[in-house]
């Protein structure tokens, strides 16, 4: 048997400076589903997420509060941790960057980098801004604010240590031009090559001014500067550089990092360009997805415009929230979040496509063969087209995942429960019951929604994952994993002499009327 092939996959790792948003939540969704989809077509999968917990602005809310910066985050961090577990994330890790193992690893890179000349030591004097912990030049501020985020900056002095990132941006040009899949997509990959072909400056790497930070080295009063500390994280969770590395050589170079679009300039010149220095690997690719936005605007933190994803946990389903959130954020653009969209969302695509099809399927089975389904007579009619699209929609839905179109492939998957919704119209089976010599065809039309709910269950799984378990026991397959992989995507597996029960609605219609209540 062949050895599986691999698929590395990232998020970014999150900021504890305050809890997650919704906007977070969507990214590491994503990821998961991504990892899921992987895992269900055969592969060998790693899934890291994480936190970076180090810099100014964590050691200055710390002060405020009279905590130590790591009792500040711990307590932050288990919250991250706690709604990876609500959202059903199935990561393989999390790496925290205050861990010694992420230590050693981002030590160990700087002191290399600084050995062969591509670190050393100068004065700094520039603008800054906290919130972004980052510094800007003069020409490259916004009417005198942050590009980024449009806050105030402050001109600060120091010593730091600079990375000669200027010495590479030849090299990494070339790279992005030979390989036009490395960013995704083609509009932030075009933005990153304006940003190279404006001149890159090297970057400071260390501060002085506060000491929450990992140690340099050889030169202990300087802390590592975030970028280089932060982005290490993608291969110190693989022990690069330790004694057992085995995890670093089996995944590495990542399949994929998944990041937002505001940090997409870092991990696709600053990350890469450190590890070409390293003589490290680079990462297959990087994709950088839109903003979830509120009619008022980007969601922030330190604005405290945020929607909490617990709160809609709580209120309408882990995997009806998974599948709004993948459903709606079209690839590379941005998607406006309202609680109005989430409940049409809900209504239309999982109440009405896929629950209500269910529902209707269990108890026709169960009112005109008490729940025994027998296999299916030759297709006729309106079946060929059933099952041409059900027969075709593994294939759509994996050559999307591939180009990492989430939405595009959700979008796939309901469609065929569509399909068999207006299947059942054409097809009449309460007008097929009447007669009894056509039981045979209303056993044969029945058959086929139910093997089309297998297939979109099966393809549906690594979005909604909550959802098979519901399933299954009602199509009377729970005992037949068989049935429940990828490779059982073949049409008629559901076997003859199925029993489907029924059971309460999978997806209940919401009145739109409660919105807003508790």
């Amino acid at each position: 048997m062949s050895e599986k092939k691999t698929f590395y996959i990232t998020t970014p790792i999150y900021y504890p400076s305050d809890n997650l948003h919704i906007g977070h939540a969507y990214t590491t969704v994503a990821a998961d589903a991504m990892a899921r989809f992987k895992k269900l077509t055969g592969y060998d999968v790693r899934f890291l997420t994480g936190s970076d917990e180090h810099g100014q602005k964590i050691e200055r809310s710390a002060r405020e509060r009279g905590q130590t910066p790591k009792e500040y985050v711990d307590k932050i961090v288990a919250g991250f941790q706690h709604l990876w577990r609500m959202l059903d994330i199935s990561n393989d890790d999390f790496i925290r960057t205050t861990e010694d193992r992420h230590k050693r690893v981002v030590q160990r890179i700087f002191q290399k980098l600084y050995d062969q000349g591509d670190i050393y030591k100068a004065g700094y004097e520039g603008w800054y801004c906290t919130p972004c912990e980052t510094f800007w030049t003069e020409g490259r501020l916004e009417e005198g604010n942050c590009p980024d985020c449009g806050r105030p900056v402050e001109f600060m002095e120091e010593e730091s240590y600079f990375f000669k990132m200027s010495k590479y941006a030849d090299r990494m040009l070339k790279h992005i031009e030979d390989n036009p899949d490395f960013i995704q997509p083609v509009s932030r990959r075009n933005e990153m090559v304006s940003f190279i072909k404006s001149g890159l400056e090297d970057l400071c790497v260390s501060r002085t001014t506060f000491d929450w930070g990992i140690p340099v080295p050889f030169d202990p009063k300087h802390v590592i500067y975030v970028w280089v500390d932060a982005l290490t994280n993608y291969i110190s969770a693989l022990g690069y550089g330790e004694e057992n590395d085995d995890l670093y050589q089996k995944y590495w170079p990542a399949d994929v990092h998944l990041v937002g679009k505001d940090i997409v300039r870092f991990h696709t010149i600053i990350w890469p360009i450190m590890l070409m220095a390293a003589g490290l690997p680079l990462p297959k690719q990087v994709v950088g997805h839109g903003w979830l936005l509120l009619e008022s605007g980007k969601m922030s933190k330190s604005k405290g415009n945020v929607v909490d994803p617990l709160v809609l946990i709580d209120k309408y389903g882990v995997d009806a929230i998974r599948y709004y959130l993948l459903r709606e954020m079209p690839y590379g653009a941005d998607a406006y979040y309202s609680e109005e969209a989430l409940v049409h969302r809900i209504n239309q695509d999982l109440a009405n496509d896929f629950g209500n099809l269910f529902n209707r399927t269990c108890a026709m089975v169960n009112k005109y063969f008490k729940g025994r389904l027998e296999a299916p007579s030759l297709p006729e009619g309106p079946d060929e087209e059933l099952i041409e699209l059900a027969r075709s929609t593994p294939e759509t839905v994996e050559e999307l995942m591939n180009r990492r179109e989430i939405a595009n492939a959700v979008a796939a998957i309901i469609r065929l429960a569509g399909r068999a919704n207006k299947y059942l119209e054409e097809t009449a089976p309460w007008a097929l019951a009447k007669d009894p010599e056509k039981q045979d065809r209303l056993n044969t039309v029945l058959y086929n929604v139910a093997e089309a709910l297998r297939f979109a269950t099966v393809m549906a799984s690594p979005f909604m994952p909550g959802l098979p378990g519901r399933v299954w026991p009602l199509l009377g397959i729970e005992d037949r994993p068989e049935l429940h992989t990828w490779e059982s995507l073949q049409w008629g597996k559901l076997p003859g002499g199925t029993v489907l029960k029924r059971g309460e609605p999978l997806f209940p219609r919401i009145d739109p009327a409660t919105l807003g209540e508790a």
